[in-house]
């Protein structure tokens, strides 16, 4: 296998992706929005949700995978960002291009960022890949703290027992998310939700906490800290953090019972007309 510092700045090509309106209102439901929620859902006035670009781009962590960077049956998404240039339209296709942006050496595991650009956003996955560790590289930034003051906003975010299998529908259906011998065989006791899936749906209701349109998603950041199963309900703790004048900016936190599932987050929605 090569090493995985050698990884860095690789190039994983451009693909012209294309989907219809249909595809990003099976993604606003997969991620939790409600059949009253017209701008999402409804395609004569529909807003396409920004997180929605990752399902494009899911091919970018993907080819890395195939291409023998990491064993990917032991690798997991480790964290997202996301940075929003220009609203997505409601069909169309996308040109997008990847790239290997960094490899991390943290020891016994590497963490490879894979970065995505188009002209309507850049997104970066962070892969953490045991095993691959250990070739004299940087460890790379140390993840963000939680606030210590009392959080602004708790929310309770449900999620429904079906929502992988429907969410798989959107591109990424690794079979860990739905067969329960592929989720055994990667430590799981069960098929368990994508990430990106959870993380999306907790940027809706933070929206509406903060009285933001979640389709005027401008920035989001999260790390994935523990699995998350369909049916689970997650506790989400926010701490507002920033000028309101430039948009809302929260941090936040997932947990389920008494595990953060979530750490690290952040977003920001535009402001307010």
């Amino acid at each position: 296998m090569t090493p995985a510092g050698e990884w860095k700045g690789r190039d994983l090509g451009t693909r012209t992706v294309a989907y219809e309106d249909r595809d990003a209102i099976l993604y606003a439901l997969a991620v939790g929005a409600r059949a009253t929620d017209l701008d999402l859902v409804f395609e004569e006035r529909m807003q396409v949700l920004p997180t929605f670009a990752l399902t494009l781009a899911q091919w970018a962590p993907d080819a890395l995978g195939s291409a023998g960077a990491f064993d990917v049956t032991t690798a997991v998404h480790g964290s997202q960002r996301l940075r929003v240039r220009e609203p997505l339209p409601v069909s169309g296709e996308l040109e997008l291009s990847a790239r290997v942006a960094e490899v991390w050496d943290k020891g016994r595991a590497a963490i490879f960022e894979v970065a995505v650009e188009c002209a309507y956003f850049e997104a970066v996955w962070s892969l953490f890949a045991p095993g691959c560790g250990g070739f004299g590289g940087e460890r790379g930034p140390s993840s963000g703290k939680r606030p210590e003051s009392a959080p602004d906003l708790k929310i309770a975010v449900p999620t429904a027992p079906d929502q992988a299998a429907l969410y798989r529908l959107l591109g990424d259906r690794h079979h860990m998310h739905i067969d329960p011998e592929a989720a055994k065989a990667a430590g799981m006791p069960r098929p368990f939700m994508h990430g990106l899936c959870t993380l999306a749906a907790v940027t809706l209701p933070l929206a509406r906490e903060l009285g933001a349109d979640p389709a005027a998603l401008l920035e989001l950041d999260g790390r994935f800290a523990s699995p998350v199963f369909p049916g689970d309900a997650l506790d989400v703790a926010a701490w507002r953090d920033g000028d309101p004048v430039l948009g809302e900016t929260v941090l936040f936190e997932a947990a389920v019972g008494d595990t953060t599932v979530i750490s690290g987050g952040r977003a920001r929605f535009s402001p307010s007309a």
